[in-house]
């Protein structure tokens, strides 16, 4: 006698009345499956050298700015405040999807816990929306240092900065919230495999045997909101920056300044457009190979994490400084 189909939900083994007659009844209905990179599984080993060293330094660069920041009293101020949150965000960011990814690469260990998939796509949503607040206010930030000088330290206060970073964090968790909610409570019938390397929201829900449009259009909402409004505000603060630094009265000031903001909104384009491509590719794009989209949706995470210690940091004189003196008190 033929077994009824039954559907995933989570801690429930349900009829999928909805499912077609291809439906499988899961051995373990509490787990994924992880493909890593589709089309490239030969290739993961070494894949995994470049995804191991951008990890490393994203690591060993993130963590050297929180030390030094830390220890150096003159550094306490509301740029470096703001590059101790993004640092955090960065290393949180990077580690809820790396270590994984590796752990696929290497070991081939693709399972992964229902609820553990849940927890990272809320890690990676949260922390992404955090990312793009603190970009905005580091922008916000530049341009107060740069067009009205006299009044940075009068406008960004300590208190001023704390409320900041409160709302920038507040808005990613708020924003994140919904997605593991919408994803628990859809049944999932059809196949438990993600082609991805990590659990990204709309990944996961296109696998539910339901109507998914609440998911779809939240995620739509979210990200052209959280987008459109911050990319917005870059944009403004930037192009006042482009104007107060064109009107430099020295060229060597006019190219140092101008070189330093061009750095940085290198760094957000990095965050911004394979971030807008690769959900745009998920909502529409059926025709992009699968191995270039999920490679596209690892890079704006794990790209921004590595370039951020290097271009706000490094480049920066006073860490530059600072790291010239550890290393040369250690040589002696």
């Amino acid at each position: 006698m033929q077994e009824t189909p039954f559907c995933l939900r989570v801690g429930h083994r349900l009829p999928c009345s909805m499912s077609d007659s291809n439906t499988t009844d899961f051995t373990n209905p509490s787990t994924f499956i992880l493909l890593g990179i589709p089309g490239l599984e030969a290739a993961h080993a070494w894949i995994s050298i470049p995804f191991f060293a951008i990890y490393a330094i994203a690591i060993l660069g993130n963590s050297t700015i929180l030390f030094i920041v830390k220890r150096e009293p003159r550094l306490h101020g509301p740029m470096y405040y703001f590059l101790c949150m993004l640092a955090v965000s960065d290393l949180v960011l990077s580690t809820s999807i790396v270590p994984k990814t590796l752990s696929i690469f290497w070991f081939n260990s693709r399972e992964t816990d229902f609820s553990a998939c849940l927890t990272q796509m809320y890690f990676i949503h949260c922390f992404s929306a955090m990312e793009s607040g603190i970009f905005v206010v580091m922008a916000l930030d530049r341009y107060v240092a740069i067009c009205n000088p006299l009044r940075h330290s009068t406008t960004l206060t300590n208190c001023v900065v704390s409320k900041i970073g409160l709302a920038v964090v507040l808005r990613g968790g708020m924003l994140a919230l919904p997605f593991p909610f919408l994803a628990r409570r859809w049944p999932y019938c059809t196949t438990n495999i993600i082609p991805q390397s990590h659990c990204e929201h709309i990944a996961v829900v296109k696998l539910a045997c339901a109507d998914i449009h609440i998911s779809s259009y939240y995620g739509l909402v979210v990200v052209f909101s959280v987008i459109g409004l911050d990319v917005s505000f870059i944009a403004m603060s930037y192009t006042q920056i482009l104007r107060a630094i064109f009107s430099l009265p020295t060229k060597d000031a006019w190219l140092k300044t101008f070189g330093t903001c061009g750095s940085h909104l290198c760094v957000i384009l990095a965050f911004y457009i394979p971030g807008l491509f690769s959900f745009l590719t998920y909502q529409f794009g059926h025709n992009v190979p699968l191995h270039f989209h999920v490679l596209m949706a690892n890079m704006y995470l794990l790209l921004p994490p590595m370039l951020n210690p290097i271009v706000y940091g490094v480049r920066t004189e006073e860490i530059r400084g600072r790291l010239h003196q550890l290393f040369i008190h250690k040589g002696t």
